[in-house]
């Protein structure tokens, strides 16, 4: 096994947590963030229930002390918000001490602002500063900004598997001696534009969501930032920094089967997986706790549960679970989210319940880890595959 790249910070904001603290102690105490639409008027309001953070954007904007006049979208702002815990928590106090980066990932990117604003540019110009934070590289440039990083910079939008994309990258970088230290992770805030597109796809439940349940009946939509501190080895002796895991595999495939469906067989999550494996040089036998992509819909679980199957062939399959009926479905944020949960599952030797399931799927013998576990955990791996077949799988390692 290699020794992988170290995490040395992690920052978050999520519907069940306004820190990392927060979020664990919500993972293991059941708390979960999926409730009705409060935040945004949308004829759905009272039909689906999404994870969405209890703070408005004014409550944001004051948290990070903006000037009245900023453009910053809700999007930015728990990015910026869940990235500063991340360089706080890694004991950062010169952003620009070695070369530095940002891979920050989003597909809602400012559509919250400016659709929000959409009929009223041409009468109101004091709000056309909206139209420039729509862009996804926008985000970016403000989170590089509130840090004042003054390294690369850029953006990564692969829908739900944009975040481990961004990590996976930031890895590459450091392990090719580009950079000595990486800023990786996610953000999305709730849009109507999301929503209405998944209403669209008919693949929003109107429930809860329950993952690799027979019964399932689709996703919930979330709101999410995370982000991670990556850092050379040579950095981490330098500066005596605390390991708090390590990115040891990575892997990125694409089935090519659908813009938004996977394959039925999950070939681009079996090769991303497989990829992961090759890169880490671990075997499937020794990953402790899967936390699966598990979106609750119909196509994921089927598709990522056979390619499960197809890596574990006649091996048992670890403990795995979703933990998004905790979250929602928070898209680009989901696998910078989940990176953490996974982190925190190394450092608490816990694997997290997969909330909601009742009944397993009539197509495989695969029942997910319904109650919190206790145990030693070595290696997690966590799954993330998008629109237009964008497949990603990380694995993270405790730091021996």
């Amino acid at each position: 096994m290699n020794k992988g790249v170290a995490i040395t910070g992690m920052g978050i904001i999520s519907s069940i947590g306004n820190s990392v603290e927060e979020n664990y102690i919500s993972l293991i105490e059941n708390k979960i963030g999926v409730t009705r639409i409060e935040n945004i008027s949308t004829v759905h309001a009272d039909i689906i229930k999404v994870g969405e953070i209890k703070k408005t954007n004014d409550e944001l904007v004051n948290e990070l002390k903006l000037t009245e006049d900023n453009n910053f979208s809700r999007t930015a702002m728990i990015g910026t918000i869940a990235a500063k815990q991340a360089v706080e928590n890694a004991g950062i106090t010169s952003i620009n001490e070695f070369r530095t980066g940002l891979i920050s990932a989003t597909s809602v990117g400012g559509m919250d602002m400016t659709e929000k604003h959409y009929y009223d540019y041409f009468t109101h110009p004091e709000l056309v500063k909206y139209i420039t934070c729509h862009d996804g590289g926008d985000v970016a440039d403000k989170i590089a900004e509130e840090l004042g990083l003054k390294g690369i910079v850029t953006t990564i939008s692969t829908a739900c598997s944009s975040a481990a994309n961004a990590i996976m990258l930031g890895a590459r970088l450091i392990k090719t001696g580009k950079l000595d230290r990486v800023i990786v992770g996610g953000t999305d805030g709730l849009a109507k534009f999301t929503i209405n597109g998944f209403k669209t796809l008919m693949i929003l439940s109107d429930d809860y969501n329950k993952p690799f349940d027979n019964n399932r009946k689709g996703l919930n939509l979330g709101e999410a930032a995370a982000y991670l501190v990556l850092e050379s080895d040579e950095v981490v002796q330098k500066q005596n920094k605390k390991v708090l895991a390590r990115v040891s595999g990575y892997g990125n495939a694409n089935d090519a089967f659908h813009q938004t469906a996977s394959s039925e067989n999950g070939d681009g999550a079996y090769l991303a997986m497989k990829k992961a494996f090759e890169v880490s040089g671990l075997k499937p036998s020794q990953i402790d706790y899967i936390n699966v992509h598990g979106t609750a819909t119909p196509n994921n679980d089927l598709s990522e549960g056979r390619a499960i199957k197809r890596i574990y062939e006649d091996e048992k399959v670890p403990d795995f679970s979703s933990t998004k009926p905790f979250t929602g479905h928070t898209l680009a944020a989901a696998a910078a989210i989940e990176a953490v949960y996974s982190v925190l599952a190394i450092q608490n030797s816990v694997v997290y319940p997969n909330l909601n399931f009742e009944t397993p799927m009539e197509e495989f013998d695969l029942k997910p880890q319904t109650s919190l576990k206790n145990k030693n955990i070595e290696h997690v791996l966590s799954n993330s595959f998008g629109f237009g077949g964008n497949c990603s799988t990380l694995i993270f390692s405790k730091c021996n």
